[in-house]
């Protein structure tokens, strides 16, 4: 059977992925004593949340059509699959799909985990403009797309300067 979701559901697991990509830059906030790598990662947090805040509020502008059930889930397969395909979206914040950070990573390894976390970001994102009607907010997911995209070139840019310093 395959699984399909409406409008509603992609949007709730998009603000999944944005709280743990927030949650995951918060916790490697505090894994570094570099006040610089701390405002960086701190800045990303918000930003992520303003993500989120972006979804919610595209939520909230659905009609009723976009909110029904697309498929007959009387015990709600559906929503467990989206629930679980947003908690272990690539690695966005987490380690990996099951581990969150040690403090024992570097930050090499940090940085490799969020710039694999942002690319899988975009392809999601990018997917997910493709199923939803400009009037649902393409053009938002859009923005969001860039910003990602912006947080993935910061990143890169990081990592390689770890490696000249």
């Amino acid at each position: 059977m395959a699984i399909t979701f409406n409008a509603d559901e992609i949007f709730e697991m998009a603000e999944t992925i944005e709280r743990n990509a927030a949650e995951f830059y918060r916790e490697a906030a505090k894994k570094t004593g570099d006040k610089a790598v701390q405002k960086l990662f701190t800045d990303l947090a918000a930003m992520e949340d303003s993500h989120c805040q972006i979804f919610q509020e595209m939520r909230t502008q659905l009609g009723p059509g976009e909110k029904e059930q697309t498929t007959y889930d009387p015990e709600n397969q559906a929503i467990q699959y989206l629930q679980s395909m947003a908690d272990s979206h690539g690695t966005e914040g987490k380690k990996s799909r099951s581990e969150k950070l040690t403090g024992k990573e570097s930050m090499q390894d940090i940085y490799a985990i969020a710039i694999n976390a942002e690319k899988d970001s975009v392809v999601f994102y990018t997917a997910l403009k493709e199923l939803i009607s400009k009037d649902a907010g393409r053009d938002q997911v859009e923005a969001i797309i860039d910003e990602e995209l912006g947080h993935l070139v910061l990143l890169k840019m990081q990592l390689a300067n770890l490696g000249q310093g």
